[in-house]
């Protein structure tokens, strides 16, 4: 009671400083009102309720296609209409594979059937229910292969380079990577690109079993029958359905035949344990594996081929199946057809307690949250829009097609989307657009931290000081008077349409860094598992509930949006000068590197008994023309200046502000680049996946993968395209600001 009696009190002070300077986009009676209003959402939440949410929502397997898929979508549209929405089931009619057959064996030197099967554990309630889907990788392609096998780390080009090095090729052969360091779905394509004909992907203790500590049930970690099931759609094509490209998938789209869908790989590929990855890794002799590449299990770790054989076939069901994505709308009173837009999927490979329904459950008390604010009459100035994905874990399915079913109704109404996913434990963390930074940070000074007292703000900044490698950096983290920066992102959730597809403002929210484990995406993601490791009391899912409620209705009630495009052109001057100063560091080591070659120094330091591939000499880094990119810049920092100072203006006026906030919502769009496929990836030429880096994101994308490439010609006309988008924003911001 003593520390309930004594956040409450911190929550007080908070609120009473908070009322002293108003919240950015309100004036200064309207600021007032709307702290008031988030004190009444914040006390109609419960964690209690949340935690009974998800017990309910995660007590049978619910994966796209299932029955239990439709029954927790249905349940999720009845909450939402019990609390006073008005709520719908929109459905779209997808492909959908399941496995048929699965078959792992080692056919020599020895024999050996992998188990391909994770052990239920007494300790969990739901582990060993039936209609879990048995462990694998969606899009794989259907497969019978023999080969021998090689290890190649984690599968990345940089590890097929290493692989060049010691004169090891995988063409005809099978390959095995671990788990991490990138999405899961690069590994297969990297390896089909250098001609290995099937993939075997296992979890390795050093990652997320015993090493990092103990293993389900005693402890949070993958024990040695765990399997991360998973998606290795080729998203660098497309998301979403792979046979209505661009298009969404309603039962009268045209569609592809299968043979025909990009997206579906080439190639067999099948998760393994580290159970059934001993005896494969244990039989390959070869070359012992290097020093950063060895993982944790007790073997010496070679790399192959050698006699080590083994035999992988695989079979799918390709079904058609409906996915159900629930939409709940309440009708903003005076801005009606301008939307605030809220997601989380509800979709999960087996009981999905952890991802998606943390987030999920966070997301429902919320509604509730707004439901029982509508009760004492209160009204959004703007329509708020909450939405429940199908889909996303085969492929960002759900929001996908529901994106492209509305593109262009979306592109004119859609202020921003907010989007969480899983959560635990930890840190406050944000992402998204840049121009949101400083309503970012706004956010985490109005919640409280449920494990310090502290706002989130203030132990978010707190972790950054502690693990700032140097004093330096230390010092000017403490010292920092501006918004902390927000990530960019990447892709792997539903947010990806709405930013890179349809230039929506966008934001993923998110709490995290404390829960960590090896459940992900297997049997062991459960409430059992949830509420011992990842959020005991779901204080942290209530956490959510408040930090993503306050965004929702600070942009509904907001008298002007809270866009500030200095904070995104100065994101965008930063990733330049990353890439100039990687350019000139690239030149200058390619010609230390080839003054070496011609020297003979790698030969004299060259181990004879490795026979190793000697480097040889590439071509030189010319001289890259940046100017157009910072010229650009130069006039985004202007026009974004200008926009600024407009902005106070407007703030200050009693006038309507509804042209200008269009003006602001919009203004992202400007940055889709033209001529490029309206599915494709990098059609946003700022925000853009980094694929080839796992799961963050490359500044300016199409220039860095130029440049890292050595293709200096595409590098050229890459700087051209996204300097034109910069300069199509910047004029764009110049005519909002007059």
């Amino acid at each position: 009671m003593k520390k309930i009696f004594t956040l409450s009190l911190l929550a007080s002070a908070i609120f009473a400083q908070a009322q002293q300077k108003p919240i950015t986009g309100f004036t200064e009676a309207s600021s007032a009102k709307q702290l008031k209003l988030e004190q009444q959402f914040d006390a109609s939440l419960s964690a209690t309720r949340i935690g009974a949410t998800l017990k309910d929502l995660s007590a049978y397997p619910h994966h796209l296609g299932s029955p239990g898929d439709k029954a927790v979508a249905e349940k999720i549209l009845n909450k939402f209409k019990s609390f006073g929405l008005d709520a719908h089931l929109q459905t779209y009619y997808v492909l959908m594979p399941t496995p048929k057959v699965r078959v792992l064996e080692m056919t020599g030197p020895t024999k050996y059937m992998a188990v391909l099967k994770e052990l239920p554990v007494m300790e969990d309630a739901t582990s060993g229910q039936t209609g879990q889907l048995p462990t694998y990788n969606a899009w794989s392609a259907d497969g019978d292969v023999t080969g021998k096998l090689v290890f190649v780390n984690y599968g990345l080009p940089e590890d097929y380079e290493k692989l060049a090095d010691m004169g090891i090729d995988v063409k005809g052969k099978i390959v095995i990577a671990k788990y991490g360091k990138s999405w899961r779905g690069i590994k297969p394509k990297v390896a089909y690109e250098h001609g290995a004909i099937g993939c075997i992907i296992y979890s390795d203790p050093a990652d997320d079993g015993y090493t990092q500590g103990d293993v389900y049930p005693k402890g949070a970690y993958k024990n040695e029958y765990g399997v991360q099931r998973g998606s290795v759609m080729d998203m660098v094509l497309y998301p979403g359905d792979p046979l209505t490209p661009g298009v969404g998938a309603t039962k009268d789209a045209k569609r592809l035949d299968r043979k025909d869908a990009t997206t579906i790989l080439k190639i067999p590929v099948l998760p393994i344990s580290y159970h059934d990855a001993i005896p494969l890794l244990a039989a390959l002799d070869g070359p012992v594996a290097p020093a950063d590449w060895r993982g944790a299990l007790p073997i010496t770790y070679h790399i192959g081929p050698g006699k080590a054989t083994v035999h992988l076939k695989l079979e799918f069901n390709w079904d058609m199946v409906t996915a159900y994505d629930v939409v709940a709308t309440i009708k903003g009173s005076e801005y009606p057809d301008e939307w605030v837009m809220r997601g989380n999927h509800h979709d999960a490979w087996v009981n999905g307690a952890d991802d998606p329904l943390s987030g999920q459950s966070s997301l429902i008390e919320e509604a509730k949250g707004l439901g029982d604010l509508l009760k004492t009459g209160w009204r959004p100035k703007r329509t708020i829009v909450y939405l429940a994905w199908d889909g996303e874990e085969p492929g960002l399915i759900g929001s996908t097609e529901y994106a492209e079913d509305h593109d262009k109704e979306l592109q004119q109404k859609a202020v921003v989307y907010i989007n969480s996913d899983d959560i635990s434990k930890g840190y406050y963390n944000a992402s998204g657009s840049h121009a949101l930074e400083g309503f970012v940070d706004e956010i985490g000074q109005s919640v409280i931290d449920p494990e310090t007292g502290v706002t989130v703000n203030e132990r978010k900044k707190a972790r950054q000081i502690t693990n700032a490698t140097s004093a330096k950096a230390k010092k000017e983290i403490m010292d920092r008077k501006t918004p902390d920066r927000i990530g960019a992102l990447g892709s792997g959730s539903d947010y990806s349409s709405f930013l890179q597809h349809l230039g929506i403002p966008t934001l993923n929210i998110g709490y995290g860094g404390e829960g960590g484990g090896g459940d992900y995406h297997s049997i062991f993601d459960s409430y059992d598992d949830f509420r011992r490791f990842k959020d005991p009391g779901f204080v942290y899912c209530l956490a959510l509930s408040k930090t993503v409620g306050h965004t929702v209705l600070r942009m509904a009630d907001a008298d002007v949006l809270p866009f500030d495009f200095r904070t995104l052109s100065a994101t965008i001057d930063r990733y330049a000068k990353e890439l100039i100063e990687m350019t000139n560091t690239m030149r200058d080591n390619t010609a230390l590197d080839n003054q070496l070659i011609k020297a003979g120094t790698f030969k004299l330091a060259a181990d004879p008994e490795k026979h190793l591939n000697l480097p040889v000499a590439k071509s030189e880094v010319p001289k890259i023309d940046f100017s157009a990119l910072t010229t650009s810049l130069e006039e985004l920092k202007k026009s974004s200046d200008k926009l600024a100072a407009t902005w106070s203006k407007v703030e200050a006026s009693t006038a309507d502000h509804k042209a200008f906030n269009e003006d602001l919502y919009h203004a992202e769009q400007q940055l889709l680049s033209d001529g490029l496929p309206r599915r494709q990836w990098y059609k946003h030429t700022i925000y853009a996946p980094g694929f080839y880096t796992g799961y963050g994101v490359k500044t300016l994308p199409g220039i860095r993968e130029a440049i890292e490439q050595r293709n200096w010609d595409e590098a050229q006309q890459q700087i051209i395209v996204v300097s034109n988008a910069i300069t199509q924003l910047a004029q764009y911001l110049d005519k909002a600001a007059m």
